[in-house]
């Protein structure tokens, strides 16, 4: 499963140059239906291909744009490592595939900027959190959202707590074995008097040794490194699974700013994806409501005043401007058109023509470019009578 982060979603919305093809498709983990995947994209590129000859674009420039997709198709490791949902956006200088957990519907979206917002229920405000399981024999990083889970590959963490816990290296870099080192003292000295190295186990409820504190301090010290290189500049919750003495650790060698303090206490590594996910849910949903639900009273006292606005030609200019501070989006709404900076004018169409963007995504990207939070939900679902309700910083 692939990272997709509130900052790449903004970089993606805000390409303008040349067409851009935004493909969406359901994809499978196991059983028979994962041999379909490739043929289904297959049909999807086809498709694509169809619609950018439609649109007058020579054949190789057709190909500039799908050739890496076409790749795909006989990407067998690709295909074995597949989540719930594919999103691939390609242009002629740009392509991207994010496997996320997400069953995607099938879509095909060609025009002048990427189609998003299919994702933003994955970056959107309550829409996504994290569970790090930390335990001696793994570590695993599970993403989740409301109805969705998968594990996220972790290329620059270390694998296990028993793999690094040796602590006769004062730089602490791992040399994977399954025992402890002579004793260490703080910094990572040598204890006078400790014989040979022993067996790693962490599998108690009780507060280790010293010595054993330090190097499990000094081992999720780089755990959090590489933690912090895949969460840089989110704000989504961190939940910590593990025995009950590892938690308080790792929050002390963190420095991500949103751990929940409450975590999910017990053995991790007895506890199936599916059930750190669900878990995590009942710790992180009270908060994920409370702040929609708040959001969503503040609409409805300003409802009625110019702060509150609920028609696209209002809300599409605000959010360009980095007037929007609250945007409610529908995920299961299209409103096809054109807008204009220069004239502040949406020209709005009941069925998309060629040029034309989702003016619902682009209000969501412009709001969340600004750093406004936008809450991507079904459509019965947002305050107001409009398609969108948005709540103005001035």
């Amino acid at each position: 499963m692939d990272i997709l982060d509130r900052k790449e979603l903004e970089q993606l919305g805000t390409r303008k140059d040349g067409w851009h093809v935004s493909i969406y498709m359901p994809t499978h983990r196991a059983g028979g239906e994962v041999q379909q995947d490739p043929i289904r994209l297959k049909n999807l590129l086809t498709k694509a291909e169809e619609k950018l000859r439609e649109w007058d674009l020579r054949p190789p420039e057709i190909a500039s744009i799908l050739e890496p997709g076409f790749a795909l198709l006989d990407d067998h490791i690709f295909w074995r490592r597949q989540s719930d949902g594919l999103a691939i956006l390609a242009a002629r200088d740009a392509f991207h595939t994010y496997r996320l957990p997400s069953s995607f519907e099938e879509e095909v979206i060609i025009g002048p900027s990427f189609y998003t917002k299919p994702l933003l229920p994955i970056v959107s405000h309550g829409g996504l959190f994290y569970v790090l399981a930390l335990s001696q024999g793994q570590i695993r990083l599970v993403q989740g959202t409301r109805y969705t889970v998968g594990e996220v590959d972790l290329e620059d963490v270390p694998d296990s707590l028993a793999e690094a816990l040796r602590l006769d290296d004062p730089e602490a870099r791992l040399q994977f074995h399954t025992t402890t080192g002579p004793g260490h003292g703080k910094g990572g000295a040598p204890t006078a008097g400790t014989g040979a190295g022993r067996q790693a186990t962490f599998h108690g409820t009780g507060a280790p040794a010293d010595d054993e504190k330090d190097g499990i301090l000094r081992y999720f010290q780089l755990v959090d490194k590489g933690m912090q290189e895949l969460l840089a500049g989110q704000q989504i919750p961190l939940v910590l699974a593990g025995v009950d003495y590892l938690l308080p650790l790792y929050r002390e060698a963190s420095s991500y700013d949103h751990i929940l303090e409450e975590g999910i206490v017990g053995n991790p590594e007895q506890l199936s994806t599916k059930e750190l996910h669900q878990r995590a849910w009942t710790l992180v949903q009270p908060r994920f409501l409370e702040e929609q639900e708040e959001a969503t009273r503040l609409y409805q006292q300003l409802a009625g005043g110019d702060r509150a606005v609920a028609e696209l030609d209002q809300a599409v200019p605000a959010a360009h401007y980095g007037r929007v501070a609250t945007l409610f989006v529908p995920v299961d709404l299209q409103r096809w058109g054109t807008f204009d900076a220069n004239t502040n004018q949406i020209d709005a169409h009941d069925d998309m023509q060629p040029g034309d963007i989702d003016l619902l995504d682009l209000a969501a990207v412009q709001t969340l470019i600004n750093g406004g939070t936008v809450y991507a939900v079904e459509s019965d679902r947002i305050p107001g009578e409009g398609p969108l309700a948005a709540i103005l910083r001035y």
